[in-house]
């Protein structure tokens, strides 16, 4: 996709740390020297170009909810009715075709692991399938950015995990406003506004329960959430590593800090189906540039040598925001 500086600028500049202000346009349009109508003309040509997804927020795994990563081997010629099946399901917001006889990937999210656990046992009783369920157990590196002026998988500059010291108690309001930061504001002028709606909050308490949110790291990005294969990054490989939790454990923050690892963490092993601990994302502009990535990894000390396989991305089949609340306006 061909994109004129300022375009790239929004898309560039403000993936995090978008002023949770009540006019958030006009304050990026001052850092950029133009309107706050013409921010919000060209986030909204944008988005009709599936550019980005939406404006919002992302959260951390498993604080305003539960999530899990899960897959199923489906038949080469079964693919497109299964995939049809797990995306209807609430809850699943994301969903891939990679290269394994596990081939169709998926995240399930829901506003507690039972709601996650009956996604799960619906999804093998329709489809007829084993479904692996490979629950988060350590993030390393969740803070996915792209930055629009690399040549290669560059992401913008990494932020460390920040660990909450404990969950943030969250209520109804705060619930309901994270399911609309995660769906997406909408891209008008005073987009906290809107939620008076759907959450029933006034305009100052939900900028100020955002911010609360932020600062307690339930809230791990606010901004332009872009889609990377559209802007480029067509090449989507996730790296799975067979490691005694352990050792997954020691070795996933170096793996964490290779240029070009987009997203790092380890995952609970299925021992007769799924012997693998540590995960983590590559995505490049090409397969050749993924897989320089890929080199780099393997050549750590406590990679050299480990079982691993790699699972380049066929098709994305969903690409939505996470449930957490399933009685809000506007969730799945």
């Amino acid at each position: 996709m061909d994109l004129i500086d300022i375009d790239r600028a929004l898309l560039n500049d403000f993936q995090r740390d978008v002023p949770v202000v009540a006019r958030p346009f006009a304050a990026m349009g001052r850092r950029l020297g133009i309107a706050e109508d013409d921010v919000i003309t060209r986030l909204s040509a944008l988005a009709e170009r599936a550019a980005i997804s939406r404006f919002g927020a992302t959260c951390r795994p498993n604080t305003a909810g539960a999530s899990t990563l899960a897959a199923v081997a489906a038949a080469d010629c079964d693919v497109e009715l299964m995939a049809g099946v797990i995306n209807a399901q609430e809850g699943v917001n994301h969903s891939y075709l990679r290269e394994n006889a596990w081939n169709i990937w998926f995240v399930a999210t829901g506003p507690d692991r039972a709601h996650v656990d009956r996604t799960l046992s619906r999804i093998a009783r329709q489809t007829g399938l084993r479904v692996l369920d490979l629950p988060l157990v350590e993030p390393f590196n969740i803070d996915l950015g792209f930055d629009l002026d690399g040549s290669r998988a560059a992401i913008l500059p990494r932020r460390p995990v920040r660990v909450p010291k404990c969950p943030q108690r969250l209520d109804a309001e705060d619930r309901c406003l994270l399911q609309a930061l995660s769906s997406g504001l909408p891209i008008t002028r005073a987009p906290f506004a809107a939620l008076k709606d759907c959450c029933g909050l006034s305009e100052r308490d939900a900028l100020a329960r955002t911010e609360r949110l932020i600062a307690g790291g339930t809230i791990t990005r606010f901004g332009v959430i872009v889609r990377h294969r559209a802007l480029g990054w067509r090449a989507n490989a996730m790296v799975v590593w067979q490691l005694p939790p352990d050792e997954a454990s020691t070795v996933g923050p170096h793996l964490a800090a290779v240029p070009g690892v987009t997203l790092c963490y380890q995952r609970r092993a299925v021992p007769d189906a799924w012997p693998y601990t540590l995960y983590c994302m590559i995505h490049g502009r090409s397969r050749e540039d993924a897989l320089q990535v890929l080199d780099t990894a393997r050549a750590l000390p406590g990679l050299a040598g480990v079982a691993h396989e790699v699972l380049f991305s066929l098709r994305c089949f969903k690409q939505t925001g996470a449930l957490i609340d399933p009685t809000a306006k506007g969730a799945q």
